[in-house]
C-alpha cells in the first residue's frame, strides 16, 4: 500500500477535519498516510511519500498564501508524484458551484499556479457564525446576504457532504 502525506491549510478547522477524515478512510484500506497542517511549518522532506494530497480552505475568495508557496516551490516534485488537491468554500454549497470545472475559486488557483493535479475536489465548509470575530462575522454575514445564504447570529451549518469526502479518498487509494 502507498505512503500517502496529506497537506492543508485551514482557517477555522474544517479542512483539517476533512483530512482526518480522508486519513482514517485510507488507513482503512491499508495505506499510511501522515497528516500535516502548513501552520505547524514546511512538512520536510516529501520525496518519500507516492502519493500527494493537499487540502486548502477559501477565506473571502483566497487560498492561504503559504498553499501557493509550497505548489511553486514543490512544483517539479509534484509533476513527479501522484496528487491530489481540494478545496473547502462556502460557495461550494451551491450545486452549481461544487465541482471542480464549476467552481471559481479553485479554477482560478490552478490556472494561476499552472498546476493540474492528477485528482481534484472541492467539499462545501462549516458556516459557524458565533465563532467568528466581530469582523469576520459581519463580513460573512454580508457575503451571505448577497449569496442568498444564512445571516442570523447565532447560525451553524455544516455544508459538507461526507460521502463525497469519502469518494475523493477512494479515488486517492486507486491512483
Amino acid at each position: 500500500m502507498a505512503q500517502i502525506l496529506i497537506l492543508y491549510s485551514t482557517t477555522d478547522g474544517h479542512t483539517g477535519k476533512i483530512c482526518r477524515r480522508l486519513r482514517e478512510r485510507l488507513q482503512g484500506q491499508g495505506h499510511k498516510a501522515t497528516l500535516h497542517d502548513f501552520a505547524d511549518g514546511d512538512p520536510g522532506p516529501t520525496e518519500g511519500y507516492e502519493k500527494i494530497v493537499i487540502g486548502a480552505s477559501i477565506r473571502y475568495g483566497k487560498h492561504q498564501p503559504v498553499v501557493a508557496e509550497f505548489i511553486r516551490r514543490e512544483r517539479p516534485l509534484l509533476e513527479r508524484k501522484r496528487t491530489a488537491f481540494f478545496t473547502v468554500n462556502i460557495v461550494a454549497r451551491k450545486p452549481a458551484k461544487n465541482r471542480p470545472e464549476t467552481n471559481p475559486y479553485l479554477k482560478k488557483f490552478l490556472k494561476q499556479l499552472r498546476w493540474r493535479p492528477g485528482k481534484l475536489a472541492v467539499f462545501a465548509g462549516r458556516l459557524e457564525y458565533p465563532r467568528y470575530d466581530f469582523i469576520d462575522r459581519t463580513m460573512i454575514r454580508f457575503i451571505m446576504l448577497i449569496t442568498g445564504g444564512p445571516t442570523a447570529r447565532d447560525t451553524v451549518i455544516e455544508y459538507t457532504d461526507w460521502a463525497s469526502v469519502d469518494s475523493f479518498a477512494d479515488e486517492i487509494s486507486a491512483m
